[in-house]
Order: C-alpha cells, then sequence, then structure tokens
C-alpha cells in the first residue's frame, strides 16, 4: 500500500501485419499500475503517424472506434502518473513532433533533472512548449537534430540529458528505444517471431501479447526495430547498472522479471528476511494487499505463523472521474479495504506492506484493524525506512513529506499506532533480491544518488509550470503547431475529455 507512485508505463511495437494498436491497448492495460491519469497510443504505416491520447484509465480513454482508427504496423504507447508537470491533457503522452519533415512520438518513462535548464535553453532559441513536463524537452530536442538518421538525432539529443530515462520514438517506418546512462527506469525488448518486436516497461507487457523476452535494454543502450531487424548501438556511455531498487519493492508487477528474476519469488525472500530480522509472536499474518502479498507469504512461511487474508481490497476503486464529497474523503483507506473481522478479532496481527512513505494511510490502515478487533497490530515492511526524495521518476520530490526523514523508527510506530513496528535492513533487502547492492539505484533509503542533483531539480513537479510565463488556460482554445492539434480542455488537475464522445476525436491526429 505504498504512498508513492512511479511516474509511466511505455511501450513499443514493429509488428507487420499485426493490428498495433490493440496490441498496445492490451500492453498498455497490463502496465496501467505504473499510471492512472492519462493514456496514449501513436501508430505509424510507414507514411503517416496518427495518435489518440487523453485522461483516463486506458479502458476510460480506447473504444472500438479510437482503435480502428489507428491503422498501422508500428507502435508506441504510453500510461502516465505525473511527477514533472500537472495531471492534464497537454501532458498526456506520446508527444508528437517533427523531424527533418517526418511526424514522430514519443514516450517517456522518469525524470529529467536537467529539465529546467534544458528548456530555458530551447526557449531562448526559439522554441515554444505546448505542455509542462520534461518529455516534451526530449521531443523538442530530437526534433531539432539536422543528422542524416532518426537514430543519430535520437542519440544527440539523449547525450544532452541527465536523469532517468528510458523512452520509446516512433518514427513513420521504426521504432527506437533508448534507455539512460544508469539504466535507472526500467525496459525490456521482446519478440513475437522473426521480424516482430516489442518493447516494454515491464515484462508483464510482453506476456499479454505471447512475445518473448529476449533482454532488458542496458545502459546507455539504444534499440531499433524495424524492416531491418532488431539493431542495437551504445548511444550514451554505458555508467553502470543503478536500476531503481524501489522497482523490486513495490512498484513493478509481482509477475515482472528484472535481472533474470521472478520479482514474485523476490518478495517472498524479502518476507523470509523480514522474519529473520523482526520475529515476533503472533497468530496470523496478513499482506496489505497488492504489492504486500507475495512477502507476507514469505514471512509467514519463515515464521511458520498461518497466512490468512486480513484485508480484502476493492480492485475496481481505481481512478474516477466522481470525487467523493470530504466525509467519504477523510475515510480514503475504508473505501480502498474492507477488514476481515473473522481473521482479526482478539488475534496478535503481522501486517506485512512494502512501505511506509507518508505514514497517513499506514496509520488509519491500523485504526481499521483495531476497528476490527485486532488485539495485537505487529506492522513489518520489506524495505528499509524511505528517508530521501526521489528525483528519477517517483512522486516523492517533497522531503517534509517523508516520515521517516523527521522520525526515528520509535516516532513512527506511536504515530501510526501499532504495537510494533520493523523495517528490513539494506543489507537484509540486498540479500534477498540476490544482485549486488551496486548494481541498484537506492537513494530514497540511503541518500546515495547515482546522478547528482542540481538545486533548481529538488523542487516540486510543478517547476516547469512556474517558470512558464505563458501557460495553457483553462479558457484557451485548442492550439495548432508544430507538435500537432491538442485538446485545450484541460482544467489543470481533471478533463472532462473522455465523457465527450467528440472531444475523444480531436485528439485523434494524422500527418502525411
Amino acid at each position: 500500500m505504498s504512498e508513492a507512485h512511479d511516474e509511466c508505463g511505455v511501450f513499443g511495437a514493429y509488428c507487420p501485419g499485426d493490428d498495433v494498436a490493440r496490441m498496445s491497448y492490451f500492453a498498455l492495460f497490463a502496465l496501467q499500475h505504473r499510471g492512472q491519469e492519462s493514456a496514449g497510443i501513436a501508430v505509424a504505416n510507414g507514411i503517416e503517424v496518427f495518435c489518440h491520447k487523453s485522461m483516463g484509465l486506458v479502458t476510460q480513454v480506447f473504444h472500438e472506434e479510437h482503435l480502428a482508427a489507428l491503422r498501422g504496423h508500428i507502435a508506441i504507447g504510453h500510461v502516465r502518473y505525473s511527477t514533472t508537470g500537472s495531471s492534464n491533457l497537454a501532458n498526456a503522452q506520446p508527444i508528437l513532433a517533427f523531424w527533418r519533415g517526418s511526424q514522430i512520438a514519443v514516450a517517456h518513462n522518469g525524470n529529467l533533472i536537467n529539465a529546467l535548464q534544458l528548456r530555458r535553453e530551447l526557449e531562448a532559441a526559439g522554441e515554444v512548449f505546448e505542455s509542462t513536463n520534461d518529455s516534451e524537452i526530449i521531443a523538442r530536442l530530437i526534433s531539432r537534430q539536422q543528422t542524416p538518421t532518426i537514430e543519430d538525432a535520437v542519440a544527440a539529443a539523449a547525450g544532452r540529458l541527465e536523469g532517468a530515462f528510458s523512452f520509446v520514438v516512433l518514427a513513420p517506418d521504426r521504432v527506437i528505444a533508448l534507455r539512460d546512462a544508469h539504466a535507472i527506469r526500467p525496459l525490456c525488448i521482446g519478440q513475437l517471431d522473426e521480424g516482430r518486436y516489442v518493447f516494454a516497461s515491464e515484462s508483464c507487457a510482453l506476456s499479454v501479447l505471447g512475445a518473448r523476452l529476449l533482454r532488458e535494454v542496458d545502459p546507455g543502450e539504444m534499440v531499433t526495430a524495424s524492416a531491418e531487424g532488431l539493431e542495437a548501438r551504445q548511444a550514451l556511455t554505458n555508467e553502470g547498472c543503478a536500476t531503481c531498487v524501489f522497482e523490486f519493492v513495490y512498484i513493478a508487477r509481482p509477475d515482472t522479471n528484472i535481472f533474470g528474476r521472478s520479482l514474485h519469488s523476490v518478495r517472498k525472500r524479502l518476507g523470509h528476511v523480514l522474519a529473520e530480522e523482526h520475529p515476533v509472536p503472533a497468530d496470523v499474518v496478513i499482506p496489505v494487499p497488492d504489492s504486500g502479498t507475495p512477502a507476507a507469504i514469505g514471512y509467514a512461511e519463515a515464521s511458520r505463523i498461518p497466512f490468512n487474508e486480513g484485508l480484502i481490497k476493492n480492485r475496481y476503486i481505481g481512478r474516477t472521474f466522481i470525487q467523493p464529497d470530504q466525509r467519504i474523503r477523510d475515510r480514503g483507506v475504508e473505501m480502498k479495504f474492507n477488514a476481515v473481522r473473522e481473521t482479526l478479532a482478539g488475534r496478535r496481527v503481522v501486517v506485512v506492506d512494502d512501505s511506509i512513505v507518508r505514514g497517513t494511510s499506514q496509520a488509519r490502515l491500523v485504526r481499521l484493524l483495531r476497528d476490527a478487533g485486532a488485539r495485537e497490530i505487529h506492522v513489518r515492511i520489506t524495505a528499509p525506512p524511505y528517508k530521501h526524495p526521489c528525483y528519477y521518476g517517483v512522486d516523492t520530490a517533497d522531503p517534509g513529506q517523508l516520515i521517516a526523514a523527521r522520525m526515528t523508527v520509535e516516532e513512527i510506530r506511536r504515530y501510526i499506532g501499532a504495537d510494533s513496528l520493523g523495517f528490513l535492513s539494506m543489507s537484509g533487502m540486498m540479500r534477498a533480491i540476490g544482485v549486488p547492492k551496486k548494481s541498484f539505484c537506492h537513494a530514497c533509503f540511503s541518500g546515495e544518488y547515482p546522478v547528482p542533483i542540481p538545486n533548481d531539480a529538488r523542487l516540486t513537479k510543478l517547476s516547469l509550470e512556474m517558470e512558464n510565463a505563458d501557460p495553457l488556460k483553462d479558457t484557451e482554445e485548442p492550439r495548432e503547431g508544430s507538435f500537432g492539434r491538442e485538446c485545450g480542455r484541460s482544467t489543470g488537475t481533471e478533463c472532462d475529455h473522455t465523457e465527450d464522445p467528440t472531444l475523444l476525436d480531436s485528439t485523434l491526429v494524422g500527418v502525411r
């Protein structure tokens, strides 16, 4: 039940003969956990590029008529959770651009720590931005490169970027995937059969398509899928892998594989080690579903305490355009979980969760369990205390919101109201994962950032909006420019776009 959110999920496909729009839809559905604010797909047929995107979940954004209009054999897709820029349609992806007269599209996962500097530089050179996210900066940089090939343009643009970036670029005849020099955010390659390739943030998106996982994109590597097959080159210097360890703890789906390891198995081992480090006499072990379930199974196995369901998650709570009133909003945990009194009443309960970031939800959860009759509540966390903000694509950039940055473990225990609280140690976490510590970014736990963070990156996710002298207003008419026609009916935090089919159609862009 982590209170941290990853920014995005990306997908790309080069699959002649296939309905790539429909493939992208199901891949994005598999990546929905990585972002629930907006979704988009861009498709190319060798000549034209078409794009449809809107606010909401994948199932809210796309219907049969949208997928039918996206005809081609090459595609990229995106689901977004905002960590740079507000949650509005102007910031939805893919981002459209032109390179040497040809339409391209970009979908990006991560955060650029030099976004403010690059944007100021590009604006001084005459660029007029249509969004307030850092992903448009990537698209603008590519579009300005007068290189012989699109691959050269992508490599040149990537050389200007600092921070975390795994992105895919759609050109009329190919898909290009690139990962930053530290491979902070995940990106993998799959194959359906000869000449048909896919890219995705997680391997779970490949499985739904029947694609075979080939490998992960290496740090600084650029991979192109086209009529010539799969071609790879080192676009950036490999600075050594520093993949986000929080992917293993919480972000990625348990049926994903990273570093050749099943995350379900890794999370069970996290539970095993957690039980070794923080044993406690108890009657039942329960998870905070869904991310805490594998670790709770592991904790129960190692401690020989029975495992059971004590919390039932409402799997349809998701993102909704119907906002609750204040009374219901104050009961946010109760909206998301129901306690199973038969499991809890009169018992000593071990509750296994992945992390405590801000602490407010955990405190409400403990109260929910007490109200259901739990006699003792022992909270066990499968990661070290989350003490430091992430500037690489997880929405925790405000250190003042991190409870472990200002409280000791004992103070956190009292704040959430638990009888005991235990965090997994860094060494225990690494032992459970089975990969050397040097292969990970663990800055959120250790404060050791693989890419130094400049002061202007230590702001909020709205930094580019504050910088923007003329932001998109709610009253603006739809704008048409070099980056394709976009809907201007954003409201800053929400958009009623999905409720009007005519507005949905207005984001379908085709350029010859």
